[in-house]
């Protein structure tokens, strides 16, 4: 990417609410799942001493990394698709339908006799610090762990015809979707279309071998990922403020050696600012939006669509 051709940040233009322009092509490959989710707006967790039943906002959702990303894709993107392997049983049609009214084109291969992940989000009251303390619990053997190379080899061609492949770290703790994404960007790469990784679950240091990761870094063409996630990588302490993780951004080039974009956030809630940075040039410093007041449920998808498609323009020089 050449600095003179980003003279603005994607929070200026495209901007975080969509663009009349929609064009380029996305793959989207991660999870896929039912999520209900709750607001406590008159309870903090740590006020729980016993059982309580609270009345509060909840609802049902089609969720899981891809198709939240997907979801907001659609105001940027021409075509967007998702890949991922789901269920057999009444959620799968939902599923399938959520999809069709996005105008996502699905691409997802339902595994016979399976059950579809589920996923709770409890999200607690917030204080005058910041937003409450989110709790998510999900099963941990879903579907999208079994995304296989077959089921990539049957996305092959729309991978090939894509601008951007998007893929996430929660692949990478199963071996069989480890190797899945390893071979989606390998199909990518050859074809020319651009991968993009989210380092996603942020303390997938915890998780996940480095040397496993870093294999994976090496693949992608855009890097996106929190601050304090990145410095523990490094085994660092996480900065403090900007010129802290200004400090940080050399060692990224060793991180991974194929020297991708990384579009890294922080701040109080690891969303407030972001930078950009590719191989010893500071592209661009800028805030997101992100404050007191803004739902941070799907806000970093918001950013991260936006981001892509700013990249993929100052690319092509439009």
């Amino acid at each position: 990417m050449d600095r003179a051709r980003v003279p603005r940040p994607p929070v200026a233009w495209p901007g975080l609410a969509g663009v009349a322009d929609r064009r380029f092509a996305m793959v989207v490959m991660g999870d896929v799942r039912i999520e209900v989710r709750a607001a406590l707006p008159e309870l903090r967790f740590t006020e729980l001493t016993a059982d309580r039943l609270t009345y509060a906002p909840a609802r049902v959702l089609v969720a899981g990394t891809a198709v939240n990303l997907a979801r907001r894709a659609t105001a940027y993107f021409g075509r967007v698709a998702v890949v991922g392997k789901v269920g057999d049983d009444d959620f799968t049609a939902p599923i399938r339908r959520e999809l069709r009214r996005l105008g996502v084109r699905d691409l997802l291969c339902a595994e016979p006799g399976a059950a579809n992940a589920v996923s709770v989000m409890l999200r607690d009251r917030a204080t005058e610090q910041g937003p409450g303390v989110r709790l998510l619990v999900a099963e941990e053997h879903a579907p999208s762990r079994r995304l296989s190379a077959a089921d990539v080899r049957r996305a092959a061609g729309e991978i090939r015809r894509a601008d951007v492949l998007c893929t996430d770290g929660y692949a990478l703790l199963s071996p069989i979707s480890a190797g899945a994404l390893r071979l989606a960007a390998g199909i990518a790469r050859r074809a020319g279309t651009l991968v993009v990784f989210d380092v996603v679950p942020h303390d997938v240091d915890s998780r996940l071998a480095a040397a496993e990761l870093a294999q994976t870094l090496c693949l992608a063409d855009v890097v996106i990922c929190e601050v304090p996630t990145v410095a523990r990588l490094l085994g660092r302490a996480a900065p403090g403020d900007a010129a802290g993780v200004r400090a940080l951004l050399p060692a990224l080039d060793g991180l991974a050696p194929g020297r991708p974009l990384w579009l890294l956030r922080y701040g109080p809630g690891s969303m407030e600012h972001a930078v950009a940075y590719r191989n010893g040039d500071l592209l661009l410093e800028y805030d997101t939006g992100y404050g007191p007041g803004v739902e941070r449920a799907g806000f970093g998808d918001r950013l991260a669509t936006a981001e892509i498609y700013w990249w993929l323009s100052a690319r092509s020089g439009s």
